[in-house]
This record gives C-alpha cells, sequence and structure tokens, in this order.
C-alpha cells in the first residue's frame, strides 16, 4: 500500500524499524525542500512578506494536525520531540499538585510517560502509582485502571499502543474511568498515530501527544490539548515571549521547515484508508506471529487481541543485539534492547539486554516478512519446525 510514496524503501532492505521512526512520504520531503529553496524563509511575527509567509506556514501546519489529530489547532503545540513537550507538561501540572495527590502511569508506557511524571509527582511531594498489565497477554483493561484510581488521583498517563509489543488498551473506558473521579488523561500516542485513526475529541482525553517522524514525517514533537487547559497551568518561558497559547508553550524559534513537512504529513495521514491499513498491517503481523511461533527457541512476548503490527521476542542462546546485528548483514533492520519501554522490560525480566522488535507499517509487504522469517530461521539452527 502506497510504498511508491515513500524513498527510504527504495534500497533494498526490509525497514522492519518503524516503531523507531518511520520513513518520510516523498510529500513531506517536497514540502520542507520546498519551503527552503523558495526564499521565503524567515522568522515569523515580522512586518515583511517573509514573515508573514512563514506566519501563514505555522497556523497553516496547527490546522492540518488539528483535522488529523481531531483538536482544536488553538490547542496544538510543537516542540523538539513528544518527550520535551510532556518533561515540560507535566512539570507545569506538578505545580498543581499538592502531597499526597497520585498520578496513575503504566508498566506499558514508554518512559517518555512515565519518568517526567515521577519527576514532577516527587518535586510536589505527590506519587505514582502504577496500573499493571495482564501478567498472560500483557493487555491493559480499565479495570487495572480503576484498581488503582482513588479521590486523590489528578491524572493518568497512558499510551494509546505499547511500543515495544503493540499491545492496545482500553483508551475509552480508561478515560471514562478516571474522569469519572475527576482525573485528566494525558495520552502518548506516539506509537499509535501511524497504525490508527486518533481522534482527541472523539476520546475525550486531555492531551494527546505524538510525534511527526513517527507518522512519515519530521522530527517535531506535537501536543494537543484544549485552549483553556493549556491557559489553567503556567509552563517556563522567556519574558519577552508570547502569553497568548499555544505560543507561551513553545520555547525558542520553531523549526519552520519542518513544519512545512508536518503539514504534509498530517494531511497524507488524513487521507489514508485506515480499514486498508488495518487489514493490511494485521496480515503481515499475523503470517510473522505464525512464522516466529514455529520457529525452535524464539519467545514471543505480548499476545494482545487487539494491537498494532508491533512484535517483541527473544532467541535462545543469542543476545538481541548479535540477532540486530545478523540481521543487519541481511539487510533486514530490526530494533533490539528496551526502546525505552523501561517498566515492561523490567517487568518482564528482560533487562539488561532486552528483546528484539520489529514492526510493519503500511508501507513494508509480504517480502519484508519473509525476509524476517528466513533469517530469524537461520539464526536460530535451520529449519523452521513445529513448536507447541
Amino acid at each position: 500500500m502506497n510504498r511508491d510514496r515513500f524513498p527510504g524503501v527504495r534500497d533494498g532492505w526490509a525497514r522492519l524499524d518503524g516503531p523507531a521512526g518511520t520513513q518520510m512520504v516523498d510529500s513531506a520531503i517536497d514540502a520542507m525542500s520546498d519551503w527552503m529553496r523558495s526564499g521565503r524563509p524567515a522568522n515569523h511575527g515580522g512586518a515583511f512578506e517573509a514573515a508573514h509567509a512563514t506566519d501563514t506556514l505555522v497556523s497553516g501546519a496547527r490546522e492540518s494536525v488539528a483535522r488529523m489529530l481531531g483538536s482544536d489547532p488553538r490547542g496544538v503545540v510543537f516542540g523538539p520531540s513528544m518527550t520535551a513537550l510532556t518533561m515540560r507538561f507535566a512539570a507545569a501540572v506538578g505545580r498543581t499538585l499538592e502531597p499526597g495527590d497520585e498520578v496513575i502511569c503504566t508498566r506499558l508506557d514508554h518512559d517518555a510517560n512515565v519518568r517526567p511524571w515521577v519527576i514532577a509527582a516527587e518535586r510536589a511531594g505527590a506519587r505514582v502509582v502504577f496500573a499493571e498489565p495482564d501478567a498472560e497477554t500483557l493487555e491493559l483493561p480499565a479495570s487495572a485502571v480503576r484498581a488503582v484510581l482513588s479521590d486523590r488521583t489528578r491524572w493518568v498517563a497512558v499510551t494509546a499502543a505499547s511500543n515495544a509489543i503493540g499491545t492496545i488498551p482500553d483508551l475509552t473506558g480508561i478515560i471514562a474511568a478516571a474522569h469519572g473521579v475527576g482525573a485528566r488523561v494525558y495520552v502518548d500516542a506516539v506509537h499509535a498515530t501511524p497504525h490508527r485513526p486518533m481522534d482527541v475529541r472523539a476520546l475525550g482525553c486531555d492531551v494527546l501527544a505524538c510525534s511527526a517522524y513517527k507518522w512519515f514525517g519530521p522530527h517535531v514533537g506535537i501536543l494537543c490539548a484544549s485552549p483553556a487547559l493549556l491557559e489553567e497551568l503556567q509552563p517556563d518561558k522567556l519574558r519577552p515571549s508570547s502569553d497568548e497559547v499555544p505560543d507561551r508553550w513553545e520555547l525558542g524559534t520553531l523549526p519552520f521547515e519542518a513544519l512545512a513537512g508536518v503539514r504534509a504529513a498530517a494531511e497524507y495521514v488524513a487521507s489514508v484508508d485506515w480499514a486498508g491499513v488495518r487489514a493490511h498491517e494485521n496480515a503481515l503481523l499475523g503470517a510473522t506471529l505464525a512464522g516466529l511461533a514455529a520457529i525452535e527457541g524464539v519467545t514471543l512476548h505480548g499476545s494482545a487481541r487487539d494491537r498494532t503490527a508491533t512484535l517483541m521476542f527473544s532467541v535462545a542462546g543469542r543476545t538481541p543485539l548479535e540477532v540486530a546485528t545478523a540481521l543487519a548483514a541481511s539487510k533486514v533492520a530490526v530494533w533490539h534492547g528496551n526502546y525505552y519501554a523501561w517498566e515492561l522490560s523490567t517487568h518482564l525480566g528482560l533487562e539488561p539486554d532486552g528483546a528484539l522488535r520489529a514492526g510493519f507499517v503500511h508501507y513494508n509487504d509480504s517480502s519484508d516478512a519473509k525476509r524476517l522469517l528466513a533469517a530469524i530461521s537461520s539464526l536460530a539452527g535451520g529449519s523452521e519446525g513445529e513448536r507447541g
């Protein structure tokens, strides 16, 4: 599907490293190049034509992202990364926390949606409590969050999909449960966004954060919240910088050429046939899970029914780095380690080496899956055999 729109997959590699960063779509590449060649680049807020063009670019990027994510363009904040934006947002929330208040995090989350909250809570004398996934499937039902909710819960930080094992939590149930006790919800949609349509209004979450380089754009972090919430909280800022939202949440000058790419990538994602994407990715995932399960010595981690096309596995007798290095020699790109899913990797007893991770997005095809399986089969000792 749309493989010809991604120049980065034309080099003969099976690019299964999408969870660490997808290839850029051609329209985003072209938009960045066109902006830099246009003679229009200038800082925003000036009285001359090029500065006006930059103002238009920024507002256009906010509008395109808002349409893609079902949010208010006045609440779209850009930053260097989701991690940086979350650290900044959690620090502002921390000023509102009191001793004894609680923030709920989950074992499924990337550390970017854990550590900022831990730091903010510690500074405020509050505490973080964890919602635990199911021991067998690693699913995260709403009941796992309800089990740790209390009248002191102020925020729930939860992933829309695990970047390590692809598990999609019951977001609707979790958000409803949190709002039922008066808590707010911060959703990390970094991993989910290239696999599922995200709609802030439909979800009902208070904040949603993601990264454009995970959905076929450049390295820009994005945070979506209501303008009222952004007005309510007080981030650190330079004195002469704007007090208006969303501007006061953005430190320094934005990467305008990258925002041209963000706008183009958002428009591409908004045009995607999501039913087709899901069917395509699920077919690749199903074939790969079945193939890996048939290889002696391979252990698969996680078996959630609702998941993205992301899988985490180990090969007996070899470290993840050894396997990833061997696969790279066959031009198969996978990731090794913990991918910053520190809580999950520790929970599964995989530290310090972690595990392997392969992920499919819609520009991957069956040849990528077959190359992975052939390479793993060879590493694991030859032919595929039956495995219960």
